[in-house]
């Protein structure tokens, strides 16, 4: 492999270009109209402009990107995620023009894709699952039928679904018939596809997601796991390896479930098999992410691994040159997702230009970016910025550097998320370990964080005024 592009923009472009340069592999970038000028674009040995700025006219079009793949002799493409990172029938197309699709085949990301075929597919392999339908249900009556049975709260999902969309928590059935027209909406809207199932709603989980990687000679290891709990909108904001609350036993219950959940649909490459963890330490079997995470940088910085490098050996048909034996983990890693949202406003998108801009650096620091100072915030794709990580001995000093490396990174001309990472490793719900998906519901107040702003803002007026009283003093002593 010479060549490879990445069909993808921001910190994810550059993170897969990094390593690719450093296999000796040449990069391609493709751009839209609003990235023009982004650093990734810089940052690759060749960049392409596809379209225009909203993505369905630009990182979208998979038959424009397969077209200038093979104009520039490309090798292989990587989709980074989000786009077309999930998408079966761009892999497929890949697949038809001879180019390497540095991800799974297509097939596994089509069963994959859809939440009930994933059900069925695992089935046979007895992996603990929320008991829930095993078909898409669009009949409003027999569902309020089905979810008497299972026992409220339910929770609606969408069968195509992700990060939250056409998914509703049902509390009693007088509600149920609202809430599953709005669930069948959104997953219209959001992914053309109305198919919807119910499952038994638990009520405090923790969200656990297991790496693993397989290769093409039937080898397949997990790379342990991430705590991925403090969401907001059913997203992840802040992600930890490893859990606080797995025991060494656990952790290899899930290990090897998650292992044959990748069997169950001949997996290939990186995937991410998550489960929802209830108060008792069941777990139980969600969905599975045929791609690259956000939060791969806590497992690799864990197991010292680097997974865009074993995604691109493996596409090329290497065997895995890692025993599950061999893994161990080392430390503890933190990451915080830097998001243009306001989180004293809901956490809307925060659209601006970054007048100041500048890195936390130092050991145990690292910065997965995709933004330069004076750069505008663009409109038309995911808000986040960067990724900041910490890397420490213990999850104490992992978090305490996390704070250091918040206050030291500087923006100024939009709102981030870089003042609820300090609540959050601040609280005392966190740092304990006693947290769960509601962490935000049951504990975030955006009252304190204002408070923090204008305490810190006083702090800063009266350095100030002693500043410009000692320069007063100074301007008045005789010479």
């Amino acid at each position: 492999m010479k060549k490879i592009l990445v069909a993808n923009r921001g910190e994810i472009a550059i993170r897969v270009m990094s390593t690719a340069q450093k296999m000796g592999i040449k990069t391609v970038a493709v751009y839209s109209t609003a990235d023009r000028h982004a650093p990734h674009v810089k940052f690759a040995d060749e960049a392409v402009l596809i379209g225009e700025a909203p993505s369905n006219q630009s990182y979208l079009l998979g038959e424009k990107i397969i077209e200038v793949a093979k104009k520039l002799n490309v090798d292989g493409i990587h989709p980074g995620y989000g786009f077309l990172s999930e998408n079966a029938d761009f892999a497929e197309l890949c697949e038809k023009n001879n180019i390497l699709f540095i991800g799974p085949k297509s097939h596994a990301i089509k069963i994959m894709g859809s939440k009930l075929a994933a059900k069925e597919a695992v089935k046979g392999y007895n992996i603990p699952m929320v008991p829930g339908t095993d078909n898409a249900i669009t009949d409003i009556p027999e569902a309020k039928e089905i979810a008497k049975k299972i026992g409220f709260p339910i929770l609606i999902k969408a069968s195509a679904g992700g990060g939250g969309k056409g998914m509703r928590i049902v509390e009693n059935d007088s509600e149920f018939e609202s809430q599953m027209n709005r669930a069948i909406s959104e997953a219209i809207n959001a992914f053309g596809d109305g198919s919807v199932f119910i499952e038994k709603y638990v009520g405090s989980p923790r969200h656990i997601e297991i790496q693993i990687m397989a290769d093409m000679h039937g080898n397949i290891i997990h790379l342990f796991e991430r705590e991925c709990s403090i969401q907001r909108r059913h997203q992840k904001v802040v992600e930890e390896a490893p859990s606080v609350v797995l025991t060494p036993e656990l952790r290899e219950e899930m290990g090897q479930a998650a292992i044959k959940v990748a069997k169950a649909c001949d997996y290939i490459g990186a995937g991410t098999v998550e489960f929802l963890l209830d108060e008792n330490k069941n777990f139980y079997f969600l969905e599975m992410n045929t791609r690259l995470q956000v939060e791969h940088p806590v497992s690799e910085i864990i197991t010292g691994v680097d997974l865009v490098e074993l995604q691109i050996k493996v596409a090329r048909g290497e065997a895995l040159g890692i025993k599950q034996s061999d893994l161990k983990i080392n430390g503890h890693a933190l990451e915080l997702r830097i998001y243009a949202e306001d989180p004293l406003n809901d956490f809307l998108p925060s659209v601006g230009n970054l007048e100041v801009y500048t890195l936390p650096e130092g050991d145990g620091i690292r910065v997965d970016n995709g933004f330069e100072q004076g750069m505008d915030i663009p409109i038309y794709y995911d808000p986040m910025l960067a990724k900041l990580i910490t890397y420490g001995k213990t999850r104490e000093e992992a978090i305490q550097l996390m704070l250091k490396a918040i206050s030291n990174y500087k923006i100024k001309g939009i709102q981030t998320t870089l003042p609820f990472g300090t609540f959050v490793c601040q609280h005392e719900a966190f740092t304990s370990g006693d947290f769960d998906t509601h962490f935000v519901k049951k504990h975030y107040a955006p009252e304190a964080l204002k408070q923090d702003a204008e305490h810190e803002a006083k702090i800063a007026a009266l350095m100030a005024v002693k500043h410009y009283l000692k320069d007063q003093k100074l301007l008045k002593l005789p010479n």
